[in-house]
């Protein structure tokens, strides 16, 4: 990938030992990047709860479907805890920390200074707000709400569409964080300013 935000260039003008150029990166206007971030919010979003729709209206609970024999099933549950339905009796919890992590998002959003930091924020946070909303408004109550998931691999849990955006998310913040790419905007350092002699 030959994307100049993930390419660092060197900054030869600055005054550096040999060997230890600063790396800069390039910068995207704030309002292109919330832009980013909200578009691919609302299509993680948007894509999670019509697949949990159209899964609800066609099919019942713990039907199977075969899409692609020994590769790819649909499996209709409903789950009250995590991945692997850990913690199905603490389902309050993760409702917590889904809001949690949707409003840390937003709070931060305004210091975005790239343009792959605003896409996997958005994928983190259309897919939080997918699975918030299921705990939220779904059976058996408020706040308690079961999951919808119905994608299933072989001998692997059983998920759905906002799962699969929020562990993309996390993949490509570990890429990013591992290439050195800074999550905020970059400040001007400051100029001394220098007295005419």
């Amino acid at each position: 990938m030959n994307d100049p935000e993930l390419t660092p260039r060197s900054d030869q003008a600055s005054a550096q030992p040999a060997g230890a150029a600063k790396r800069t990166y390039p910068e995207r206007p704030l309002g292109s990047l919330l832009t980013l971030l909200a578009g691919f919010a609302v299509l993680a979003y948007g894509l999670d709860q019509l697949t949990k729709l159209w899964v609800t209206g066609t099919m019942v609970e713990g039907q199977i479907t075969h899409v692609i024999p020994g590769l790819l099933d649909w499996i209709y549950i409903r789950n009250a805890g995590a991945a692997f339905s850990i913690g199905e009796n603490i389902t309050w919890v993760f409702a917590l920390a889904m809001a949690v992590v949707a409003a840390v998002i937003l709070v931060q959003a305004r210091k975005l200074g790239s343009r792959w930091w605003a896409i996997a924020c958005g994928m983190l946070l259309g897919g939080s707000l997918g699975n918030l909303t299921d705990r939220l408004f779904r059976d058996p109550y408020f706040g308690m709400g079961h999951v919808v998931d119905f994608i299933a691999f072989p001998h692997f849990a059983i998920f759905n569409i906002a799962d699969s955006s929020i562990v993309g998310s996390v993949i490509l913040i570990c890429i990013l964080t591992l290439k050195g790419i800074p999550f905020g905007r970059h400040r001007p350092e400051p100029v001394e300013e220098t007295k005419d002699a």
